[in-house]
């Protein structure tokens, strides 16, 4: 052995026993069981430290530093950045259409990348969060998504108390700067005049509900039969209550899911009634104040769908628009079951007319014949029918097209044969007046220059429905005849289906009409039938000598009777009950409901008498009873196999699922409604 390997010798010797040096004076590793007897000592994990905000969907944030973990238990940042959390705050714009933009994202990073001060996490404000849920949550449920488990209000966000923060707060106060400069205006009805989806009206009706909660709110009658809700908003000074002397006005757009314009002048009608009733228009406020509105903007979802996709795969030259009438006027007409709904309602004005020759017979609240259950009745019909029974409905509107006038009752010819032949309402004076009001106040209606085809045999732009198109089973027929309602019928425009450029002349148009005739509601007389304790008497009939027909008092005793002016004997008569008659006169230019209260004495009557009255009062026995509301559960026993098919069918996921689901990742079921 040479000097020099023996010297690479000792110098590796050497490192060896120094290495083996700090390996004993190292602490042992902690067995189970050693730190407790001391052999060893645990190891400190590092405390988390406040990091730089490195999210680019969260850079605009007021602050700059985060934490990990954050709230919702990502360890890095690269976890939250792969996380459906991420994806979804980097879409939501988009899925959204732009609503609640950016505040929902914003919102979210707060959890995702909460605030870091001092090495602590601050948590955002719980009241921040239900104020963005209270305003945003109808755009998720527009595009049938959930809310956001990770925007959980009680969950991840705590109270002022606690020493929260708001997270919007940067985007307030760059809102207010930026229009610091601007001139102070008053905002204006803001509406997009072009056409809306299924989605994008129940958007809209939810958006409105948000921003006029005090006057406005919605609720569904029901679905279609391809499981659409069919979405009413009403508006008034009291929501969800009938007040008392209050009329109820309905209005009912799209029952023919191609005839599209009343469907969207109902849309941009809830946008105005909200935003001028916020700006002080004193017009729109005595109307809500007064008066409980209800409207359904489409009664037909699935065929407006069926013919908004005709109309887009059609392509139609200049020259070829008169063929647009033909070709494709009856393209998603009917709903889904191929059923026109508006042939669908139970076939009263027959009854009425096969019992006209018998003495006590009958124009109001007449029964639905049993035999009307074992025919089809579509979901829609059904849901509209119990909702008409369920309110005391006053007036009403349906919207067509195909023509320029407004129709009204009866609908069906009184002679089985019958074309074109004038079939008079026991209230055809009243319903003249209804209808020339709403004619009247259209530019154009009132004129008879514009003649579609069924338009010729109006008067000054109205017509008795049978007269222009003998139908049966109709909606307006259905209402007069069953209920207290007073229903015409609007056909808006030669055009089933405008161009989308006339949407905003057709609002123009038609603004004023909507409104004159929801004010028509007012006219008449309205009162209260009470016994001799002031206690409300239900269901008293209210009886004007020389006309047939009669109306019912609502739950407490409140009443409404629409009326022409002139002088009128009214009779309000109830079942064990003396008669009471008055005798009013009504000024020609009376905008309001004259107030006539009835107070009826207990009446003692034999056996006989009573079942005599009883008759004469609700109808002859062999008419059934108007309670009897689908006595075999016919519906019921048809559509329940149908409707759960149809909801299979619909089973597949939205079309936004795709955005979130990757391979060898976990779906986000939580983003699924009723998951």
């Amino acid at each position: 052995m040479d000097y020099k390997t023996g010297r690479r010798n000792i110098r590796t010797l050497l490192v060896l026993v120094e290495i083996l040096t700090l390996v004993s004076c190292a602490p042992p590793r902690c067995q189970p069981g050693d730190q407790i007897l001391g052999r060893c000592q645990a190891s400190v994990e590092e405390k988390p430290k406040c990091t730089d905000m490195l999210l680019s969907y969260c850079d605009d944030m007021a602050y700059t530093q985060t934490m990990f973990p954050n709230l919702i238990g990502h360890r890095v940042r690269e976890e939250a950045e792969s996380s459906a959390v991420y994806l979804l705050l980097s879409v939501v714009d988009s899925l959204l259409n732009g609503e609640c933009t950016p505040d929902i994202r914003m919102l979210g990073c707060s959890v995702l990348a909460p605030r870091c001060e001092k090495n602590r996490v601050l948590k955002p404000c719980r009241s921040t969060c239900e104020a963005v849920r209270k305003s945003c949550e109808h755009a998720f449920v527009g595009i049938e998504m959930a809310w956001p488990y990770f925007l959980d209000c009680d969950r991840f966000f705590v109270s002022e108390q606690e020493g929260c923060y708001n997270p919007l707060e940067g985007l307030r106060e760059e809102e207010v700067e930026g229009t610091e400069s601007l001139p102070s205006e008053e905002p204006s009805t803001i509406i997009q005049f072009s056409y809306h989806s299924n989605t994008q009206m129940t958007n809209i009706l939810k958006k409105t509900e948000a921003r006029c909660s005090d006057i406005a709110a919605t609720y569904s009658i029901g679905r279609s039969s391809e499981g659409k809700d069919l979405m009413v908003i009403e508006f008034s000074s009291n929501p969800g209550q009938h007040e008392l002397l209050e009329p109820e006005v309905k209005y009912i757009g799209n029952i023919h899911g191609n005839e599209v314009l009343g469907r969207q002048l109902l849309i941009y009608l809830v946008q105005y009634l909200c935003s001028e009733y916020l700006l002080g228009n004193e017009r729109i406020q005595t109307l809500i104040n007064t008066t409980r509105i209800h409207i359904l903007p489409s009664m037909n979802p699935d065929g407006y769908e069926v013919a908004s996709a005709g109309l887009q795969d059609s392509n139609y030259a200049d020259d070829e628009e008169s063929s647009r009438y033909n070709s494709w006027e009856n393209v998603g007409r009917n709903n889904a079951q191929n059923i026109d709904l508006n042939r669908n309602f139970p076939d009263l004005t027959s009854v009425v007319y096969s019992r006209r020759r018998q003495k006590r017979y009958r124009t109001d609240h007449v029964p639905i014949p049993d035999s009307y259950w074992f025919g089809k009745v579509a979901p829609e019909t059904y849901a509209v029918m119990k909702w008409i029974r369920s309110l005391p409905f006053v007036l009403s509107a349906n919207f067509h097209g195909g023509d320029l006038v407004v129709s009204y009752p009866y609908d069906l010819s009184k002679h089985p044969l019958g074309h074109n032949l004038l079939s008079p309402a026991p209230d055809e004076q009243v319903f003249k007046l209804l209808s020339r009001t709403y004619a009247n106040a259209h530019p154009t209606m009132a004129n008879d220059t514009e003649w579609c085809g069924t338009s010729r045999h109006s008067e000054g732009g109205i017509v008795n429905g049978a007269k222009r198109l003998s139908v049966a089973g109709g909606m307006q027929d259905f209402n007069y005849l069953h209920t207290n309602c007073f229903e015409v019928t609007v056909d808006l425009g030669c055009d089933r289906f405008p161009a989308e450029e006339e949407l905003y002349s057709g609002w123009q148009e038609n603004k004023e009409a909507l409104l004159s005739f929801m004010e028509s509601a007012h006219r008449g007389i309205k009162g209260l039938v009470r016994d001799e304790s002031g206690n409300g008497i239900k269901g008293a009939r209210i009886s004007v000598m020389g006309i047939r027909h009669d109306i019912t008092t609502a739950e407490n005793g409140d009443y409404w009777r629409l009326l022409t002016p002139g002088v009128h004997v009214l009779i309000a008569k109830a079942p064990g009950y003396t008669r009471a008659m008055k005798k009013v006169h009504l000024p020609a230019h009376m905008r309001q409901a004259g107030r006539v209260d009835f107070v009826l004495q207990k009446a003692t009557l034999e056996p006989d008498m009573v079942k005599e009255e009883e008759e004469e009062d609700y109808g002859l026995p062999s008419m059934g009873t108007y309670d009897r509301f689908d006595p075999y559960n016919q519906y019921e026993r048809y559509t329940v196999s149908e409707l759960s098919q149809n909801q299979a069918e619909r089973s597949e996921k939205p079309w936004w699922w795709g955005y979130f689901v990757r391979s060898g990742d976990r779906s986000p079921t939580w983003l699924l409604r009723n998951f």
